[in-house]
C-alpha cells in the first residue's frame, strides 16, 4: 500500500475511534485517542508548514514511517472486531422546568407595567407651573450674619502697627525653707538605704512561743 494510502487509512481509523468514543464504547478507546491526537496534530502542522514553505507548487514529500502515529495492536484488533449491533439505543430526554407561581406573578406585573408605560396617553397630564419661593431671613438670622461678617472683616483688615511690643519675663520661683528640708530628708533616707552596710547586722534566731492557757482560762472556757 502506498504511503498516501496508509495516511488516509490511519486518519480513517482515528475518525472511527472518535465516533466510537462519542457513542460511549470504551474509556480505554477514548484515552488512546487522546494519546494519539497530539501526534496527528503535529503531523498535520508539519505537513502544512512544508506546503507553505515550498515556492514551487509541487506535492509535499510524504512523511516517513516513524512520523506516522502508531496504533496499539490490541486496540486495532478491538476496532476491527467491533460490532455496532452491541450498541444500545438511547433516547435523549429533554426536561422543561416550569416556572413557579412567584415567577409567573412577577412576569405578569412587569409585563403590565411595560404595557402601561407604552400605551400611556400624555394628553391626560395637567399643566403645572413651578413656583419658586425664596423666603427672606428673619431679624435674628440677619444679626448673626452681620456679626460673623464683621468678625471676618476685622481679622482680615487688622492693622498690625497698632500692636505694642511686649517682652516675656520668665520668673524662676525658688523653693522655701520647708521644701528644701523635706528634699534633704528624703535624699538622706535614699542615700542611707543605698549605702547601708549589711555586715553591721547581727544574727538573730526567731523563737516561737506557744503559751499554755492557765487554770482560770480553762475554767472560763468550761463555764462558757
Amino acid at each position: 500500500m502506498p504511503r498516501e494510502g496508509k495516511l488516509f487509512s490511519t486518519i480513517g481509523q482515528l475518525q472511527f475511534k472518535s465516533a466510537v468514543v462519542r457513542t460511549g464504547f470504551s474509556f480505554r478507546v477514548f484515552s488512546i485517542f487522546i494519546y494519539l491526537f497530539p501526534s496527528l496534530i503535529n503531523f498535520l502542522l508539519r505537513t502544512y508548514q512544508n506546503m507553505s514553505s515550498c515556492t514551487v507548487p509541487t506535492a509535499p514529500a510524504p512523511p516517513s514511517l516513524k512520523d506516522l502515529p502508531k496504533v496499539a495492536g490490541d486496540l486495532k484488533s478491538e476496532l476491527e472486531g467491533f460490532s455496532s449491533s452491541k450498541l444500545k439505543n438511547a433516547e435523549t430526554q429533554e426536561k422543561i422546568v416550569l416556572p413557579s407561581a412567584e415567577d409567573v406573578a412577577a412576569e405578569k406585573t412587569e409585563k403590565a407595567l411595560i404595557e402601561g408605560i407604552a400605551k400611556f396617553n400624555p394628553a391626560k397630564l395637567k399643566h403645572t407651573e413651578t413656583q419658586e419661593k425664596n423666603p427672606l431671613p428673619d431679624k435674628e438670622v440677619v444679626l448673626q450674619e452681620r456679626c460673623h461678617q464683621n468678625l471676618l472683616n476685622g481679622v482680615e483688615h487688622f492693622d498690625k502697627t497698632t500692636m505694642k511690643h511686649a517682652e516675656t519675663s520668665e520668673k524662676c520661683v525658688l523653693p522655701d525653707t520647708k521644701v528644701i528640708e523635706q528634699e534633704k530628708a528624703q535624699s538622706n533616707l535614699l542615700s542611707g538605704i543605698a549605702n547601708f552596710d549589711s555586715t553591721k547586722l547581727k544574727h538573730a534566731e526567731t523563737q516561737e512561743k506557744n503559751p499554755l492557757p492557765t487554770k482560770e482560762t480553762i475554767d472560763q472556757e468550761k463555764s462558757a
